[in-house]
């Protein structure tokens, strides 16, 4: 048959196949697939919809990053980096432990930032409590995989055929999900002759393994990197950064042969480094910058601040970064003196003798903020009979997503009754320590994870705890309830439209019911009670 009989009986065709390996299209081409379904989906783009943006090194989401100052934490940084730079070393794994508050986050950022820059960067992933969508293990694998197809574009074909041949991978297991699309794709791309793995971006770094929900799921993440990528002998330098929880040091610990021991090289952040010495440049530092741009002549001082006030809060800060950060967010506060406001610091701090307690000199600092903005917010008439300890412990809870549904800010502040901009009111002297973030959905975020758990625990906040029964049941009492009821089934149709629209239909069996309206039921006692219960019951 000639070529243009072949294209007169070809001209109509759409997309149909030729014993089960040739395609033919509208413009005539003759195209070789695998089968017919590879042209069905596109595995890279549900990849991508399985992703976790926000928990990229450089996200938006991260408000600001903690990053560590130029001249602190110098040797352990040259340390790690001189780790990551040998890729022939026997320990492909580094796991960095310290307390809360030791600058274990600003490490890790400054690491990726220097790898990133260094073109070292193979991926980075940052947990967070605070952000559902990075505080579990449903989207880190997906977040890996993507970060490294970036890199090369075979690798990034090899894991969109491995998505095409699975297409439900994103419910297997973690380790099955390494498995299938990282650690198959990346050996497929070893095998290529021309590849040299010398030149592939090898630093993955994993921070805040303890923001991840559930110590068996730390675990199962620690396992998966064990038997999939060390087991494989991949090129990747893996960099582990925790607070010592039992997951990762069970993992670690020599005495009780635990698994990752023989194969990890540990550094113990808190004893191994002295932070004192930093943490004291650090503050005479930014103390001296701060002051260098005040219009206050006593901040401009060469004599401020005061080797004696410097003293008092490096011995205040006990090693912890925290400390030290949250003092100067808070002096740099350009609406007033930062003299005064390091003064009212130094007052609040304990004399040498009562630090009983490793966070005591911290729960000071967070009290004296904390009892400042109280005082100042209850001061504004139009504030009057608001509990401002009672408000902030609703935006937490809500943010942490203690509640059946996250509200954004703005939709929590018309569910309590607010004005629209009531929760930066709220936080308007707290920025030391909070912040609503600008895009949506404007949760409220804590600078250090220390301030909320501050104010979870009645042991450190004392007077100023505010239990969650109380934070939830007493909002009610002013009309919340009723606020909910005119509220409520207004937001279960955006919420139940946003699901549909997403493909998360399956969600939609936890949507609590709809609320009744005025009249649906008969009048009485037991519409009423009925009526606050459902009110009651989306806030839990």
């Amino acid at each position: 048959m000639g070529a243009s009989a072949s294209s007169s009986m070809f001209s109509r065709a759409r997309n149909f196949n030729v014993s089960g390996n040739i395609q033919i299209d509208s413009s005539q081409h003759v195209q070789h697939v695998h089968n017919a379904q590879d042209k069905s989906i596109d595995g890279w783009k549900m990849l991508l919809e399985n992703i976790a943006p926000n928990a990229f090194y450089n996200s938006a989401a991260r408000f600001d990053p903690p990053k560590r100052d130029e001249d602190t934490r110098v040797e352990v940084t040259s340390e790690i980096m001189d780790w990551i730079g040998d890729r022939d070393g026997p320990k492909h794994l580094l796991c960095m432990t310290g307390a809360a508050g030791a600058g274990k986050s600003a490490l890790q950022q400054t690491i990726a930032e220097r790898c990133a820059r260094s073109g070292l960067l193979g991926c980075a992933v940052f947990f967070s409590s605070q952000d559902p969508t990075r505080n579990n293990l449903s989207r880190i694998v997906p977040t890996i995989a993507f970060q490294l197809g970036k890199h090369d574009r075979r690798l990034r074909d090899y894991i969109r055929e491995a998505v095409e041949e699975d297409p439900p991978i994103f419910t297997r297991t973690i380790q099955t999900q390494m498995d299938t699309l990282v650690v198959g794709p990346f050996k497929q791309l070893q095998a290529n002759v021309d590849f040299k793995a010398g030149s592939f971006p090898h630093a993955m770094l994993i921070d805040g393994l303890d923001e991840c929900a559930g110590e068996e799921r730390q675990a199962e993440l620690l396992s998966t990197i064990k038997n999939c990528l060390l087991d494989n002998n991949l090129p990747f330098r893996i960099f582990i950064a925790s607070r010592p929880e039992w997951a990762i040091r069970s993992a670690l610990n020599s005495e009780t042969r635990g698994y990752l021991h023989p194969l990890s090289y540990h550094i113990q952040l808190s004893d191994k480094y002295d932070a004192t010495e930093d943490i004291r440049r650090y503050l005479w530092r930014r103390l001296q910058d701060i002051g260098s741009q005040s219009y206050d002549p006593r901040a401009r001082s060469p004599s401020w601040p005061t080797v004696k006030d410097i003293e008092k809060l490096v011995l205040a800060a006990s090693g912890q970064f925290v400390y030290a950060a949250t003092v100067v967010k808070y002096v740099s506060e350009r609406r007033s003196s930062p003299a005064d406001r390091l003064q009212t610091v130094v007052d609040w701090t304990p004399e040498e003798g009562q630090l009983t307690r490793p966070f005591e000199a911290l729960d000071v600092l967070y009290a004296g903020i904390l009892s400042a903005a109280k005082e100042s917010y209850e001061a504004v008439d139009t504030h009057r009979g608001r509990n401002f300890l009672l408000l902030l412990r609703a935006y937490q809870i809500n943010s942490d997503g203690r509640v059946r549904a996250w509200w954004s800010a703005h939709d929590f502040n018309k569910i309590l009754g607010l004005e629209s901009n009531a929760h930066e009111v709220l936080v308007s002297d707290l920025h030391s320590l909070v912040i609503f973030a600008q895009q949506p959905p404007s949760m409220m975020h804590f600078y250090h994870r220390s301030f909320s758990e501050f104010l979870d625990s009645e042991t450190r906040s004392k007077n100023l705890f505010i239990t969650e029964t109380q934070s939830l049941n007493e909002l009610n009492e002013p009309g919340l309830a009723d606020a909910l009821k005119s509220y409520y089934n207004k937001w279960r149709e955006l919420v139940k439209t946003y699901f549909v629209e997403n493909g998360w239909e399956s969600l939609l069996r936890d949507l609590p019911p709809e609320t009744p309206e005025e009249g649906e039921r008969e009048e009485g006692g037991e519409h009423q009670e009925e009526s606050d219960s459902s009110a009651h019951e989306v806030l839990r």
